[in-house]
C-alpha cells in the first residue's frame, strides 16, 4: 500500500452503504465518499499537470471536510486543512506561506471566500461534487505519488508568531494507523465519537482509523463538550464504542461529575493525548467505567501524531505521574543531555525520536527543520536523522517512560533548577485544584501559578466555598522544597484553552503581563 486514499477504497468495498463519517447535518456512506472524491479529486487534478502540490481545505468539524481530505489525495496532491473560524490575518498568513493549487470550500463558507480573496483558485465542494469522475486521469496522477511524498500538512503556532508547517507523508501515517489498529483492536465494528477539530492532529487517528478499519465516526457537535449529560446521551444514542480524544475533553468530562450519574454504555476503549494525564480524573473514569480500556499516548505532531503509549490499568495516586510508556512499533526513544550525549538511567533528558514516522519538516523553512530534524549523534556512519521533541523526559525504574515538562519550561530559581511541570504535578495532586498552570516571571524572579479551583461541597443553607491562594500555598509546602513553591498565585474562575483544546497558556501568560505592566 502506497497511498492513503487505498484504505477508504478498500472500505468502500466491503463496507459500500455502512456510514463511514457523518456529523449533525449530512452523513457519507463509504460508496458515496468514494464517489465524492473521484469527482472532487478530477476537478481538483485537472488544475495542474504537476502532482503534490498542497490544496487548503476550509475546515469545519463536518464530514464534508474529511469528505475533501480525500479528494485531495485521490487526485495526488496533499491536504493542507485551515480552520475557517480562525482570524482572517492568520488564513492569508498560512495561504501566502502556502501558496496553494486550489482552496477547497463548503458552500456556509461563501461570505469567507470573498473576504479573504485567496491567491489561487477557489472550489466549492458542493460544486464540484458533480463534476464528472475521469478514473484513469486521477489514477495515473496516484502513480506518480510515493509513499514518501505528502499525504497532508498541519499548521501550529510558531515562536516567532508565525505559524509553521508540518508536513507529514504517507508512510508515516500508514505506519501509525497498522500499529494503532492492531494495539487499541480497533475492528469494523467500532463506533468512533471524534472530538479533535480536524486542524488538529489528533484527527488523524478518528479519520484512518475509520477508514482503515471500515469503521463509523460520528462527529460530536462542540456544543456537547458545554453539557456533558448531553454529551453521554449521544454517546448512547450513537452507540459509540471507542473514544479518541485530547487529554483535556477526557479531565473535563471527568471533572464535571457526569459520570458518577450517567455513563456511556456501550464504551470500550478510550485513548487520550495532547497533554499530561492526572491522576485523579483518570480514577474517576475508571470507578465509573471499569471495563473500558484507558490509553495514555504521547507524540508531537512531527512524528505523525504518536510515539509512545501506556495502557492505564491500575490505580494511581492523586499527584501520581502517569507514564507516558513504551514506544510505538517502528519507532524509537533516544534520551538526550544538552551536550547531545545519552542520559543516564533515571537522569531527565530530552525525548528524541527515530523511526518512519518523521514528518519531513516544516514547510518551507529549511533553517527550522534543519534545527529541530538533526542527525542521530549515535550514528556517524550514514544519514539517520531524529527529531528534537523540546520535551524533558526519563526511564523510570518500571522501564516506561516518564514525561516531565517542556525544556523551555525548566527554568533556574533561587540558584536551583526547576521543572515547572515537577509544580503543576503536585499542584494537580491537592484536592482543591480543579486545574492549573506554572509560568517564569525572569524579571521579578518569581514563579507563577494560574488555577482554577474546585467548589467544596457546603452545608445546606451555607454558601460554597472554594479554596483561597493562601490556603493552596499552605498545602503545597507539604509536597515541594521552598525553593519550588510558586510565589504569586492568580485564580480565574475558569480556565481558557486554545483551539486545540490545552489549557492556553500564552493567553495566562499575557493577561499577567499586562497587569503587571499596569
Amino acid at each position: 500500500m502506497l497511498n492513503l486514499w487505498e484504505y477508504l477504497e478498500k472500505s468502500a468495498s466491503r463496507y459500500p452503504e455502512k456510514i463511514a463519517f457523518s456529523d449533525e447535518n449530512r452523513a457519507f456512506t463509504f460508496r458515496q465518499l468514494l464517489e465524492f472524491s473521484l469527482s472532487c479529486g478530477t476537478a481538483i487534478a485537472k488544475l495542474a499537470e504537476q502532482v503534490n502540490r498542497p490544496v487548503a481545505v476550509l475546515t469545519d468539524r463536518t464530514a464534508i471536510s474529511v469528505a475533501a481530505f480525500q479528494s485531495v489525495l485521490a487526485s495526488g496532491h496533499y491536504y493542507v486543512p485551515v480552520d475557517f473560524a480562525m482570524p482572517p490575518a492568520r488564513m492569508e498568513s498560512i495561504l501566502a506561506q502556502l501558496n496553494p493549487l486550489c482552496l477547497l470550500y463548503a458552500q456556509k463558507q461563501e461570505p469567507l471566500i470573498s473576504q479573504l480573496n485567496p491567491p489561487c483558485p477557489a472550489l466549492c465542494l458542493e460544486q464540484v461534487e458533480t463534476e464528472a469522475p475521469d478514473s484513469a486521469l486521477l489514477v495515473a496522477r496516484r502513480a506518480r505519488v510515493l509513499d514518501i511524498d505528502p499525504a497532508y500538512a498541519i499548521f501550529t503556532s510558531g515562536s516567532t508568531g508565525v505559524p509553521k508547517g508540518i508536513v507529514c507523508h504517507h508512510r508515516g501515517v500508514i505506519d501509525l494507523s497498522e500499529w494503532l489498529s492492531d494495539m487499541a483492536e480497533f475492528t469494523e465494528a467500532d463506533v468512533l465519537g471524534n472530538q479533535a477539530p480536524f486542524y488538529f492532529d489528533g484527527s488523524v487517528k478518528d479519520v484512518y482509523m475509520t477508514l482503515k478499519c471500515g469503521a463509523t465516526c460520528y462527529i460530536l457537535a462542540k456544543k456537547l463538550f458545554m453539557f456533558p449529560k448531553l454529551l453521554v446521551e449521544e454517546l448512547n444514542q450513537k452507540k459509540i464504542t471507542a473514544l479518541q480524544w485530547a487529554t483535556s475533553a477526557f479531565h473535563l468530562t471527568a471533572a464535571s461529575g457526569v459520570l458518577k450519574q450517567y455513563q456511556p454504555q456501550y464504551l470500550a476503549k478510550v485513548l487520550a493525548g495532547g497533554e499530561a494525564m492526572q491522576a485523579r480524573d483518570l480514577s474517576l473514569w475508571r470507578q465509573a467505567l471499569p471495563r473500558v480500556r484507558y490509553i495514555n499516548l504521547y507524540g508531537p505532531t512531527e512524528t505523525t501524531v504518536d510515539v509512545a503509549w501506556y495502557e492505564a490499568d491500575r490505580e494511581f495516586a492523586e499527584g501520581e505521574p502517569i507514564p507516558i510508556g513504551r514506544v510505538c512499533r517502528n519507532k524509537e526513544i533516544l534520551l538526550l543531555r544538552e551536550d547531545l550525549q545519552p542520559a543516564a538511567d533515571g537522569e531527565i533528558g530530552e525525548i528524541c525520536v527515530r523511526g518512519l514516522g518523521l514528518a519531513k519538516g516544516y514547510f518551507g523553512d529549511w533553517d527550522k527543520t534543519a534545527a529541530a530534524f538533526i542527525q542521530n549523534p549515535q550514528n556517524s556512519s550514514y544519514p539517520d536523522r531524529i527529531y528534537r521533541t523540546g520535551d524533558m523526559g526519563y526511564w523510570g525504574s518500571d522501564g516506561l517512560l516518564y514525561f516531565c515538562a517542556r525544556k523551555d519550561n525548566q527554568i533556574k530559581h533561587m540558584g536551583y533548577r526547576i521543572e515547572l511541570g515537577e509544580v503543576e504535578t503536585a499542584l494537580h495532586g491537592l484536592s482543591d485544584i480543579e486545574e492549573a498552570i506554572c509560568f517564569f516571571d525572569q524579571a521579578q524572579d518569581k514563579i507563577v501559578c494560574v488555577y482554577q479551583a474546585k467548589a467544596s461541597k457546603a452545608p445546606a443553607g451555607s454558601e460554597a466555598q472554594t479554596a483561597s491562594s493562601a490556603t493552596i500555598a499552605q498545602a503545597l509546602r507539604k509536597e515541594l522544597p521552598r525553593y519550588m513553591q510558586p510565589n504569586i498565585y492568580r485564580r480565574v474562575e475558569k480556565m481558557p484553552y486554545n483551539a486545540n483544546g490545552k489549557i492556553d497558556r500564552v493567553r495566562l501568560k499575557r493577561e499577567y503581563e499586562a497587569e503587571y505592566a499596569d
